[in-house]
C-alpha cells in the first residue's frame, strides 16, 4: 500500500520533492499528452497539437492501455520525470499540471486534485475523451488536417 498523499501537496512541495504517488496524482487524466504532435522544422519549439491519438490511447478512459511499457512500445513517448520536465514541458499541453507547476502556475480549477472528482476534466470539456482519431487511420502527410492547437 502506498503512502497517503500530503494535503494540498501541489501547493507546497516542489516537483523534485514529490513522492511517486504525488507525482502520478498530478496527472489530470485529460489524455492531451497522448495526442500526436508536430514540431515546425523552420521554428523549433513551435508545437502543433493534433487530435490523433497514440496507438496505446483508450479514448473512453483517456488512459494509456500499456502505461508501464509505453516508452518501450512507443519509443517517442515522453516519460515525464522531475529531472526532464523543464526540457519536455513544451511538448505538454498548456493545461498540463506538470507543465503548469514547472512554470510556477496554479492548477486549473477543474483539476481532480482540486475538485476531488477524477471525472472533472471530462465533465468540463478539458479532456480528449471520445474526441480522437486513431493513429493508424491517418496518413502522416495529413496530420495538419487534425491540428487542434498551436502551429501556424
Amino acid at each position: 500500500m502506498s503512502a497517503p498523499l500530503r494535503p494540498r501537496f501541489w501547493e507546497t512541495v516542489p516537483l523534485s520533492g514529490m513522492t511517486k504517488p504525488e507525482w502520478e496524482a498530478l496527472c489530470d487524466g485529460c489524455g492531451k499528452c497522448c495526442m500526436l504532435k508536430m514540431e515546425d522544422e523552420d521554428e523549433p519549439g513551435l508545437i502543433a497539437y493534433t487530435n490523433i491519438a497514440c496507438r496505446l490511447f483508450d479514448e473512453k478512459t483517456c488512459r494509456c492501455t500499456s502505461y508501464p511499457l509505453r516508452s518501450v512500445l512507443v519509443p517517442t513517448c515522453i516519460q515525464l520525470t522531475p529531472e526532464n520536465i523543464s526540457t519536455a514541458q513544451e511538448w505538454m499541453p498548456s493545461t498540463c499540471a506538470y507543465r503548469l507547476m514547472a512554470e510556477g502556475a496554479p492548477l486549473p480549477e477543474w483539476h481532480p486534485l482540486k475538485t476531488g472528482d477524477t471525472d472533472s476534466p471530462h465533465k468540463t470539456g478539458n479532456s480528449m475523451q471520445n474526441a480522437t482519431v486513431p493513429e493508424y487511420d491517418v496518413d502522416e502527410d495529413e496530420w495538419y488536417d487534425y491540428v487542434i492547437e498551436g502551429g501556424h
